[in-house]
């Protein structure tokens, strides 16, 4: 795992087992996710999308404290997936930064709470799972429009974008800080160093566990 420009927010490149059966790779592993972040990862909630070609989701997120955490990858196809800096005060408030997910590299990208997410699909049938750290909760989830030029995403040329009457409906970044829905930097801090000092889902929790799984080398030969 590697950090993004967005503090809060990582890269992971699993390594990829292949032969002629086809492929195995570890696309999560709490260990090393501790070892990076500093804090475990508190799963509530499983998600499993489908998009067609074009479909952009997002960007969502959710109300610190809890915010919510995901952990995406692609299992499918290819999606570009976008982590926008939405709190206030953040030293990077209103960046965003892309990465390409798909069914070949594995790569997940994990975002903390308090950070914005979205994605659009590249290919047909594009299928994204993630895990959350939370789970919904309509009372406390929120939108941003994904074309605010005031953030200027670069989603990709040739694609005719599909969005849900929800996410086009979403206010701009601006709008939202004016009426107070978004998250502070402080918040989202704050938050995260209680997870990381032992809390539910921090490292105390991971280490108290059975442990990580370790894959025997003979499942892979």
């Amino acid at each position: 795992m590697r950090p993004l420009g967005i503090e809060g927010a990582w890269v992971d490149t699993p390594t990829v087992f292949t032969d002629r059966r086809g492929g195995f790779h570890e696309w999560f592993r709490s260990d090393r996710f501790c070892d990076v972040t500093g804090q475990g990862l508190q799963l509530a909630q499983a998600n499993c999308s489908r998009s067609v070609r074009g479909t952009l989701r997002g960007i969502h997120y959710a109300s610190v404290p809890p915010g919510q955490a995901k952990y995406v990858t692609c299992v499918s196809g290819a999606i570009l997936d976008v982590v926008v800096d939405i709190r206030t005060g953040s030293p990077t408030f209103g960046a965003w930064e892309a990465v390409r997910l798909d069914d070949r590299e594995h790569r997940c990208v994990y975002l903390s709470e308090g950070l914005g997410h979205a994605f659009m699909a590249l290919e047909g049938d594009a299928t994204v799972v993630y895990l959350c750290s939370q789970g919904y909760a309509p009372q406390r989830e929120y939108g941003i429009h994904p074309f605010d030029p005031a953030l200027s995403i670069a989603w990709p040329d040739g694609l005719v974008p599909e969005l849900s009457e929800k996410d086009a409906a979403a206010p701009m970044l601006a709008e939202a800080e004016r009426q107070g829905l978004l998250p502070s930097y402080a918040e989202c801090s704050a938050y995260r160093r209680g997870l990381r000092a032992g809390q539910p889902g921090g490292r105390a929790a991971v280490e108290a566990g059975a442990g990580a799984v370790r894959w025997r080398s003979d499942w892979l030969n």
